[in-house]
């Protein structure tokens, strides 16, 4: 059991680190003419952003579900939070390999809200990531009390990344190049 527990954390560990580093290199990364990119990877935003609203949405039902003892609908809702987000991620991969970076246009106290949220919400996404995976690797090998402890950090973080994921579109979505 041992064994299959250190790879459990080695894989945790891996796309732990994966992750931001594929979203770094992504920000990076040149783009090419944003008019030979194929035109539904403009949509992906937008996609992504119904995604992290419907995270958002599972992760309170699940926090409802278990609150009242209903332990396979919390499941449910965990599971699928999780499929959700690794769609996001996806998206967010190809949106952001293909599009030219957007600048965001609004000015003056506005300007200072959405840099404040989109960088929280950046800082946030990478810490959310091992901690998702431990909530989940605590509740599939049902150590239910270290579940409890992560999870008091682990959901509202995700929770926070999901509804600023929203927000920060909702911002700049003015400001896209279709």
């Amino acid at each position: 059991m041992d064994k299959g527990k250190n790879i459990f954390k080695r894989l945790f560990i891996i796309i732990s680190l994966l992750v931001p580093a594929i979203v770094a290199v992504l920000i990076f990364l040149p783009k090419g003419d944003p008019n030979h990119v194929s035109p539904w990877i403009f949509s992906l935003p937008m996609y992504n952003a119904v995604i992290n609203s419907l995270t958002a949405i599972l992760l309170i039902l699940g926090v409802c579900f278990v609150k009242r003892k209903k332990v396979e609908n919390h499941k449910l809702c965990m599971i699928s939070a999780f499929i959700l987000g690794c769609i996001f991620l996806l998206g967010y991969v190809i949106y952001h390999s293909n599009a030219p970076a957007t600048k965001f246009g609004g000015e003056g106290l506005v300007r200072y809200v959405y840099f404040f949220l989109l960088i929280s919400h950046i800082l946030l996404a990478f810490i959310v990531v091992p901690l998702v995976l431990s909530a989940i690797y605590f509740g599939v090998t049902l150590n239910i009390e270290r579940h409890k402890k992560i999870v008091k950090y682990t959901f509202p973080v995700w929770l926070y990344v999901s509804i600023t994921g929203v927000v920060v579109y909702l911002m700049i979505s003015p400001y896209y190049v279709h």
